[in-house]
């Protein structure tokens, strides 16, 4: 009987409790909001909304396609980083580890400045690459951003997911097996799941922050067409 009144209390301690709005802090967190939006609302000029809506709406899109398709892609490399430094081979694990800590050790906007004055220079200097079909796509700033954006979330989800599956139990992995399936199985129906769970708290924050990041591709677009554009008037 005491068994069940200590699983019975547990499970009530378990149970989330519902968010009371109206606590003091909240209340006054909430005026100086409404506040806040009420005083921009009245004192700021917005005259000037009309003009350069259609820019906003453009970028606020431009910006969703790259966060979306940069956090995609470098997420399918992350899983990649991640298994490799639990598996292995031992060289590949520690190349995985090299690149996710060299990444993670350096700014985003140093990387950014690399990639896009250091390749898109190197681009610029071959001939062959001005002038194929590829040329007028890497002659413009999204590319780099593009890659730049894909790496760094690559090397900070890859050291998530190393986390991630490191710390599924071993003994679900040896019930799978023992159940008969084969690695492929395991890995689809198991060990990738139950990772994925566990680190999803931390993609959801490793996301915003890679939307706070996308701002930095601006200080590459403002001089893309004055830089990678000069090597080609010199050499023409």
């Amino acid at each position: 009987m005491s068994d069940l009144a200590t699983t019975t209390a547990i499970t009530a301690q378990d149970i989330p409790k519902r968010v009371n709005w109206f606590m003091p802090h909240r209340i006054v967190l909430m005026l100086i909001f409404a506040g806040i939006v009420i005083l921009a609302a009245t004192t700021m000029r917005w005259d000037w909304l009309p003009e350069y809506q259609g820019q906003l709406v453009a970028g606020v899109g431009r910006t969703l396609l790259l966060l979306f398709s940069s956090a995609a892609l470098g997420m399918v490399f992350a899983l990649l980083l991640g298994l490799v430094q639990v598996t292995g081979p031992r060289p590949l694990a520690w190349l995985a580890n090299g690149f996710c800590s060299t990444i993670r050790g350096t700014p985003l906007l140093l990387q950014l400045w690399l990639i896009y004055y250091g390749l898109g220079s190197i681009f610029a200097q071959y001939p062959e690459i001005r002038s194929s079909f590829l040329w007028p796509y890497l002659r413009q700033a999204w590319p780099y951003g593009f890659l730049a954006l894909t790496i760094s979330f690559a090397a900070y989800e890859g050291e998530v997911m190393r986390g991630a599956f490191k710390g599924v139990p071993r003994g679900e992995l040896e019930a799978a097996k023992a159940y008969g399936m084969g690695r492929w199985t395991t890995f689809r129906r198991i060990w990738l799941p139950r990772a994925l769970h566990r680190a999803l708290p931390t993609l959801n924050g490793e996301t915003v922050l890679q939307l706070k990041a996308t701002p930095l591709v601006a200080t590459i677009t403002a001089v893309s067409y004055t830089h990678l554009t000069l090597p080609t008037k010199r050499i023409g």
